[in-house]
C-alpha cells in the first residue's frame, strides 16, 4: 500500500512540474489566441510556423550559437578546476587544508549579487567588457564543483594511487586516466549544474554586453518579449527552443547524478 502511495505521489510531483512546459507547448503549436481561450485547450495541434519564424526571422540561431559556446567553455574550465582543486583537497597533504576547504564552503554561501561590482571592475581594467572571455572567465570555476569532486576523491580506494606511484604515473596523468573516469557521477553533476547555470545566465551578460553578435539566448529572449510581447505563439516557441538543451543534457546526465546524489559508483576508500 505504501510503494502505491509513493508512486502516486512521485507521478502527481512529475505532473505538477511538466505541466507548465506542456501548457507552453500547446501555446506554441495552437492557434492564434490560444492563450487566451475559455475554455483552454488542453490538446497541442503541431502547428510548427512559429517554431521556424522564430529561428528564421530572427537571429535567434546566432544567439543559441552563443549560448552554447559560452556554456561549452564554461563546462570544459570548471571540470579541470573542480578536478584538480577537488584532488588537491582530498588528497594532498599541506598547511591549510581544513581552511581552504572551509573558505570554498564560504564562498558558495554568498549571492552573486554581491560579486558583480568586483567582477566588473575587474573585467574593466582587464578590458574584457563586451566579450566572450569577459562572460567566461568569471564562471571558470565552481565552488559546487570544488566540493563535488573532493567529496568523491575522499572515498576513492587509496590502492588506485598506489599503484600509479609503484607504476611511475604522475599525478596529472593519474587524475586524467583514472580519478576523473572513476569519478562519473561528479563529473555528470557538475556539468549538469554548470550547464543550467551558464545557460540560464542573464544579469552577468546584461551588465557585460551591448552588443548582440555575443549575447546569449536568455538575454536575447528578453529582447524578445519586449518586441513580441502580444504574439504569444512566436514567444513560446522561443521559450521552448531555450529550454530544449537542459532538458537533453539533463536526459543524459540524470543517471550519474542519482549515484552521485545516493554516494554510489565511487570504490570505497581503504
Amino acid at each position: 500500500m505504501m510503494k502505491i502511495v509513493r508512486l502516486g505521489l512521485r507521478g502527481l510531483i512529475a505532473v505538477l512540474m511538466a505541466a507548465p512546459i506542456y501548457w507552453v507547448f500547446v501555446i506554441a503549436t495552437g492557434y492564434h489566441g490560444a492563450a487566451y481561450a475559455i475554455p483552454p485547450v488542453w490538446r497541442p495541434l503541431f502547428h510548427w510556423a512559429p517554431f521556424l519564424y522564430v529561428w528564421t526571422h530572427t537571429q535567434w540561431a546566432r544567439y543559441v550559437l552563443n549560448s552554447v559556446f559560452i556554456s561549452a567553455l564554461t563546462i570544459m574550465l570548471v571540470v579541470i578546476t573542480s578536478a584538480l582543486a577537488g584532488y588537491a583537497l582530498a588528497e594532498l597533504k599541506f598547511p591549510g587544508n581544513s581552511f581552504y576547504f572551509y573558505a570554498v564552503l564560504g564562498v558558495m554561501m554568498l549571492p552573486q549579487q554581491a560579486l558583480l561590482v568586483p567582477q566588473y571592475v575587474l573585467m574593466y581594467h582587464l578590458h574584457l567588457l563586451n566579450s566572450y572571455t569577459g562572460l567566461i572567465l568569471p564562471f571558470a570555476a565552481s565552488t559546487s564543483g570544488i566540493f563535488l569532486f573532493r567529496q568523491f576523491f575522499m572515498k576513492l580506494s587509496v590502492s588506485y594511487r598506489e599503484i600509479a606511484r609503484l607504476e611511475g604515473v604522475s599525478t596529472l596523468t593519474y587524475l586524467r586516466r583514472v580519478a576523473v573516469p572513476l569519478a562519473r557521477p561528479a563529473v555528470a553533476t557538475t556539468v549538469l549544474l554548470t550547464f543550467i547555470s551558464s545557460w540560464n545566465q542573464f544579469q552577468w551578460p546584461l551588465i557585460m554586453t551591448n552588443s548582440p553578435q555575443i549575447q546569449p539566448i536568455e538575454l536575447a529572449l528578453s529582447h524578445y518579449m519586449q518586441a513580441y510581447q502580444s504574439q504569444w505563439r512566436n514567444l513560446t516557441a522561443a521559450a521552448l527552443i531555450a529550454l530544449m538543451p537542459i532538458l537533453i543534457v539533463f536526459a543524459f546526465t540524470q543517471r550519474h547524478i542519482v549515484s552521485a546524489v545516493a554516494g554510489g559508483e565511487a570504490p570505497q576508500k581503504e
